[in-house]
């Protein structure tokens, strides 16, 4: 669901590169509006990204531990873990994702002219999809869904 998401900014970014470079090599001259907007469909990218590694329980982790737990106490640990990560999403993202929209809707980018609020849009986004994923891992998990990985096992 999330795949469109984050190829657009990364198709924008890669545009945005190369507008930047040859602005810059050929007219000496580099342009602030595609470093900017490079600058923010990164950061876009990145939270998108994160959101869709989270809701397909890609993410790194370090599994040492987990590993030598019973099957029982793994899938308590790993619906804590889910619940935290949910907390998280909740409490930084969402909740201060919109305060932080709130206290910038003033402010203007200096190329673009967008609002920042509106480039931090991206944090409350993200946060409500990784709410979201956390919700349904936590779900599949209680109704005893497995990770790939741990299938192959």
């Amino acid at each position: 669901m999330l795949e469109p998401f984050g190829i657009t900014p990364l198709c924008i970014n890669g545009s945005c590169r190369k507008l930047s470079d040859y602005t810059r090599l050929y007219f000496n001259n580099p342009s602030t509006i595609s470093e900017e907007l490079l600058t923010y469909s990164f950061a876009w990218m990145a939270m998108f990204a994160t959101a869709y590694v989270f809701g397909k329980r890609d993410h790194m982790r370090m599994t040492f531990v987990v590993d030598k737990l019973a099957p029982a106490q793994r899938k308590v640990l790993e619906i804590v873990l889910e619940i935290l990560v949910i907390a998280f999403a909740v409490i930084v993202l969402i909740y201060g994702g919109f305060n932080i929209m709130g206290l910038t809707m003033t402010q203007k980018t200096a190329s673009l002219g967008v609002m920042m609020g509106q480039v931090y849009a991206v944090v409350p986004i993200s946060g409500i999809l990784i709410a979201i994923y956390g919700i349904l891992n936590v779900v599949d998990l209680c109704k005893g869904y497995e990770r790939k990985e741990e299938e192959e096992k």
